[in-house]
C-alpha cells in the first residue's frame, strides 16, 4: 500500500509521535504496552511505512515509546504547546525560532536534536507562521489584510483560500499595489529634481506634480506644518496671477475697444464713419456689422452708436467736420 499525498510529507518519527497523541499513558502496563506498539505499527503499515516487518522502524516506535512513559506525556504535547505559544515576531526568521525551540525541548527529548529532524520542525514552525500571520491579516480593515499577506509573500491561492475573497478582488489589490509601487518612483524622481532645495520649496514642486499629502510626509520626511505653509504660499502666489491676469484681460479688452468718442481726432472720426456707412450698405445685420468694424479697427464706442442711433453718425460726423 502506498502513503497517501499527506503522509508521504511527514517522516515515521512525526507519524509515531503523532499516534502516541492518542494513547492513554496510564494503560501502557505490561501487555497493554506491547498491544499500543503493534496497533500502532498496524496503522502506519497501512499508511504505506513498512514498521512491523522492518526491525529498524520497529524499534524506532519502541524507543520512541520508552521515552515518552519515561517524561511521562508525549513528545507531540511538548512540541505542539512550545509552537502554539510562539508569537509572530518570534518566527520572524524561522531558522532562529527553530534553533530555540529545539534546544528549549532537547533537555528532555534529546532525539529531537537529530539533525534529520530539524528540517521537519522548521516545516512544523513556517505552517505556524502562517497561521499567525493569516490570524493577524483577519483582523485587519478593509483591503489592509489582503496587502499584508501580499507584503509576507503568502501565495495567492492561500490567499484567496484563508481570507475568502475572489481572484477578481486579489488581482485589484495586486494592482493597487503596482500603481502606489510606480507612483513612488515617480515621487523619487521629483524628489532628485528638488534635491538641496528648502523643504517649503520641494513641498511646493511635489503639490504642483499632484503628489497626495501623505506620500509628501512619508517620502520627504516633512511634517504637516510645511505642507500646510506651502499650500498658503501658493494660494497666495496663485490670487496675485489671478489679479495680474484680469488686469491684463481688462487692458487687452480695453485696448480692443479703442478710444472713446472724445478722445478720437476728427480726422480719423471722418474716416470711421465712412468706414461704418459702407458696410452698412453691405449688411444690415448687428451681428455682421460688428464683426466688420472689429476687422477694420473700429473703436467699440462709435461702433456702439452705429447699430443702436445710427442717426447720431450724422452729427457726429458735422462735428467732426467743423
Amino acid at each position: 500500500m502506498t502513503a497517501s499525498d499527506e503522509t508521504k510529507k511527514k517522516p515515521l518519527w512525526l507519524l509515531i509521535e503523532e499516534n502516541f497523541l492518542e494513547l492513554d499513558l496510564q494503560d501502557l502496563s505490561g501487555d497493554n504496552r506491547e498491544a499500543a506498539i503493534q496497533r500502532i505499527a498496524g496503522k502506519l503499515d497501512n499508511a504505506g511505512y513498512n514498521v512491523s516487518h522492518h526491525g529498524g522502524n520497529l524499534l524506532q516506535l519502541r524507543w520512541a515509546m520508552d521515552d515518552m512513559q519515561k517524561v511521562g506525556r508525549p513528545l507531540m504535547k511538548d512540541l505542539n504547546d512550545a509552537i502554539a505559544a510562539l508569537s509572530l515576531e518570534e518566527v520572524t526568521d524561522q531558522y532562529i525560532a527553530t534553533g530555540k525551540l529545539i534546544n528549549d525541548l532537547a533537555g528532555t527529548w534529546h532525539e529531537l536534536k537529530k539533525s534529520e529532524r530539524r528540517p521537519d520542525v522548521i516545516q512544523m514552525i513556517e505552517k505556524a507562521k502562517l497561521d499567525l500571520l493569516i490570524n493577524k491579516a483577519k483582523g485587519l480593515p478593509d483591503d489592509e489584510g489582503i496587502r499584508f499577506l501580499i507584503g509576507e509573500k503568502v501565495a495567492d491561492e492561500v490567499i484567496t483560500n484563508a481570507l475568502s475573497i475572489t481572484e477578481e478582488k486579489l488581482g485589484e489589490v495586486h494592482t493597487q499595489i503596482k500603481e502606489e509601487k510606480a507612483e513612488r518612483v515617480r515621487v523619487a524622481t521629483l524628489l532628485e529634481a528638488a534635491e538641496g532645495k528648502p523643504n517649503e520649496e520641494k513641498v511646493k514642486h511635489l503639490i504642483e506634480n499632484n503628489v497626495s499629502e501623505n506620500l509628501i510626509i512619508e517620502m520627504a520626511k516633512v511634517d504637516q506644518g510645511v505642507i500646510d505653509d506651502a499650500k498658503q504660499s501658493m494660494e497666495a502666489a496663485l490670487k496675485e496671477q489671478q489679479k495680474l491676469a484680469e488686469e491684463a484681460a481688462a487692458r487687452k479688452k480695453e485696448e480692443a475697444a479703442g478710444p472713446s468718442l472724445e478722445n478720437i481726432p476728427s480726422d480719423k472720426m471722418l474716416e470711421y464713419i465712412e468706414s461704418i456707412r459702407e458696410i452698412m450698405e453691405f449688411s444690415d445685420e448687428e451681428k455682421e456689422i460688428r464683426v466688420m468694424c472689429d476687422q477694420s479697427a473700429i473703436p467699440k464706442s462709435l461702433v456702439d452708436i452705429a447699430v443702436s442711433e445710427p442717426d447720431r453718425l450724422d452729427e457726429l460726423e458735422k462735428k467732426a467736420e467743423g
